[in-house]
């Protein structure tokens, strides 16, 4: 079978291109891959080639397919592995396998990643539970289902101690306070939808520099929406706060519970440390892009005030299924993570644009001719074209979030690749 593929040759040597994939052994599934949610270590991993760690040395001569956050259905069962899986079925994969080599889809196989059309999974990934059936409504929900259980897996993370018994609970203080300091990008985003509708929290504070991009995630998850589920939710800009330590405490009464740290900037993380109330954690989420970028921490604090730091990469399989859970009880909104579609076409100048991010989620539909259309621009393009005009109606009717009903029509109108 031929696909049409975004492959990665060597450092910001992207190509999309077809070429015919293996028949698959009998221990191994073909997939039809709808969507792909664009992530930000996949923009790393095209500028550090094979540098970067997840990524093969030789690439030059066998391309890897990029792409790690895919949702598709089962095309065809190796004999092997019949009766527990079907034709049919619709599936997300769990990218991280935790293999010595640090080998993932979507970073290091030939003919797996989710910016493909079709893919072969490997016995790998069946082997360690890694391709997870999905139940949910909607393609675009399960390409979102790994970048929040990376964000799930970070609430699970923290975790707090009784001084009087010495017992430790893990997870975000039940009814605490949360920061999510440069957290108006879609991790933040997603932060804010598990903060409400899974960790139990009683306030969340978002922080970030720009009005455009707090704005853009207020509306995304509204103030409003957390209220109704019991949490009281701020979205601050500290650039104009003068003393942004003084304030935080202030609003928070005192000291955050659990931190997290959406910026890989060793000031933030500072900040982090001394809005912590007793016992605060921690969590320095986003992933540095040097491997000597250093910080500081008040061992005073540590020691005295049980302060303490965790850092949290990827997920598991129980993250994806309990991603999956939530969204199926309409607990958490995939949609507010949504701020851009696009097709395999434009997966390349749409990752090479990440040097300079802006808006959320972009999620790529492997069999469209589509360029990168923000949401908000629906209504504009919709005056010249009949497709973006019935899009913009329906994600407008939808609050203005990306929704199933919009990618059904998307995916039933819009020109093929």
């Amino acid at each position: 079978m031929k696909t049409k593929a975004v492959r990665l040759y060597g450092a910001n040597d992207v190509r999309l291109e077809e070429f015919e994939l293996p028949n698959i052994t009998e221990d191994e599934v073909l997939i039809k891959v709808v969507s792909d949610s664009v992530c930000a270590s996949t923009y790393k991993a095209i500028k550090q080639g094979t540098a970067h760690k997840r990524v093969p040395n030789d690439i030059d001569k066998n391309p890897v397919i990029i792409g790690h956050e895919m949702c598709g259905i089962i095309l065809q069962v190796g004999g092997n592995l019949k009766g527990k899986w079907e034709v049919g079925q619709k599936i997300v994969i769990q990218p991280a396998l935790k293999l010595e080599s640090g080998y993932d889809p979507g970073y290091s196989y030939k003919y797996i990643g989710g910016n493909s059309q079709y893919a072969v999974v490997p016995k790998v990934v069946l082997e360690r539970n890694c391709l997870l059936r999905y139940d949910g409504e909607g393609y675009f929900k399960g390409s979102l289902v790994e970048a929040l259980a990376c964000v799930i897996r970070g609430f699970k993370g923290l975790y707090h101690t009784d001084y009087t018994t010495y017992e430790r609970t893990d997870g975000a203080k039940k009814g605490g306070k949360l920061a999510i300091l440069g957290g108006a990008g879609p991790m933040g985003i997603g932060a804010v939808e598990i903060a409400c509708g899974y960790a139990g929290v009683s306030q969340v504070v978002v922080t970030d520099l720009s009005d455009e991009r707090l704005a853009f995630a207020k509306e995304k998850s509204s103030v409003e929406n957390a209220k109704k589920r019991g949490v009281d939710l701020k979205y601050i800009n500290t650039l104009n706060v003068e003393n942004q330590e003084e304030y935080l405490k202030e609003i928070s009464n005192g000291g955050f519970d659990d931190v997290l740290v959406m910026v890989p900037v060793p000031a933030l993380f500072n900040l982090a440390e001394r809005i912590c109330r007793e016992d605060g954690c921690i969590n320095f989420f986003a992933g540095p892009p040097v491997h000597d970028m250093q910080g500081s921490l008040n061992l005073y604090r540590v020691h005295y005030d049980g302060i303490h730091v965790v850092g949290t990469a990827g997920s598991i399989p129980k993250d994806i299924e309990d991603v999956i859970t939530l969204i199926e009880q309409n607990k958490i909104n995939a949609g507010a993570l949504v701020s851009h579609i696009l097709g395999l076409n434009a997966v390349k100048d749409t990752l090479f644009a990440m040097e300079k991010p802006n808006g959320a989620k972009k999620v790529c539909y492997n069999e469209l001719d589509l360029p990168l259309i923000a949401l908000t621009d629906l209504e504009e393009l919709g005056n010249s074209s009949e497709l973006y005009k019935e899009l913009a109606k329906i994600v407008k009717a939808n609050g203005g979030l990306w929704n199933v009903e919009a990618e059904n029509y998307l995916l039933k109108h819009a020109p093929k690749i």
